[in-house]
């Protein structure tokens, strides 16, 4: 009986590790000391006020031109990446709404800001 006990446990400790599960993530890798520093880009902030504001960098828009603009402005960009900043007292939904639109705009990869 012990014998099945410790067979079941074995294989079970070989199936268990090639299961993987999660998000992809990617982490922020340290600078190099010899690397040059990077030439300046044109970062895309959204941020989303308490008021349910909505600013493209400086500029105030609602969702419908939000979308319109990151199309025209990922349209012929390489660097598809924007960063969504919200007010510590929305809802994480409303986040993920400017997320998904984002992502539906073309942006391949969002970063969420924080304070």
């Amino acid at each position: 009986m012990i014998d099945v006990l410790l067979v079941l446990i074995i294989i079970f400790m070989i199936i268990t590790p090639t299961v993987s599960t999660g998000l992809k993530t990617q982490l922020p890798q340290a600078a190099k000391s010899d690397d040059a520093p990077a030439a300046p880009t044109h970062d895309i902030v959204i941020s989303v006020g308490t008021d349910h504001s909505i600013r493209l960098n400086s500029e105030s828009m609602d969702l419908a031109t939000l979308q319109s603009r990151l199309v025209t402005i990922f349209k012929n960009g390489s660097n598809r990446v924007a960063f969504v900043r919200g007010d510590r007292n929305l809802e994480f939904q409303e986040i993920a709404a400017v997320i998904d639109l984002a992502k539906g705009a073309g942006v391949e990869r969002v970063g969420l800001m924080t304070q």
